[in-house]
């Protein structure tokens, strides 16, 4: 299993009490977001949304997909949450674009978590998240 901790940075608050520990990744992906959409998109062919009411994180990703080879061609998210919440659909947007649907259900929270460095333990949930989000997407596009 990855190390959660390995290869972390230590990132300290903004008041300098706390700090938390993030991978170089999880950092690019917070601080320089791929796929994010400025507003919701109105031009793609499925739109997923999920939440958490315990952590406060919610989801919105759609995506745009090639009817003809079922291949994701474009993958835009918002995430209302943390840093992990953040690189975590971030980073599952970056996976995700290229595959065919089957493809992208076979992607896991934890190859998520492995794409990102790892996560604190209690920020794994971020992942599952995104990858929820995805299916909900997927399943939209199904029907």
């Amino acid at each position: 299993m990855l190390n959660i901790l390995s290869n972390m940075a230590d990132v300290g608050s903004h008041n300098g009490e706390e700090n938390w520990f993030y991978s170089d990744t999880v950092q690019d992906h917070f601080f320089n977001p791929r796929n994010l959409a400025a507003e919701d998109p109105t031009s793609f062919d499925a739109m997923g949304e999920v939440g958490s009411p315990a952590c406060g994180d919610k989801m919105k990703v759609w995506i745009k997909v090639d009817s003809e080879t079922d291949t994701i061609t474009d993958f835009k998210w918002r995430t209302f949450g943390c840093a992990s919440a953040i690189a975590s659909t971030s980073v599952a947007s970056e996976m995700i674009i290229g595959k065919t649907l089957e493809e992208a259900q076979k992607v896991t929270p934890r190859e998520i978590v492995e794409a990102l460095g790892g996560l604190p333990p209690r920020k794994i949930h971020c992942s599952v998240l995104a990858d929820q989000a995805l299916r909900a997407a997927i399943k939209n596009y199904q029907k």
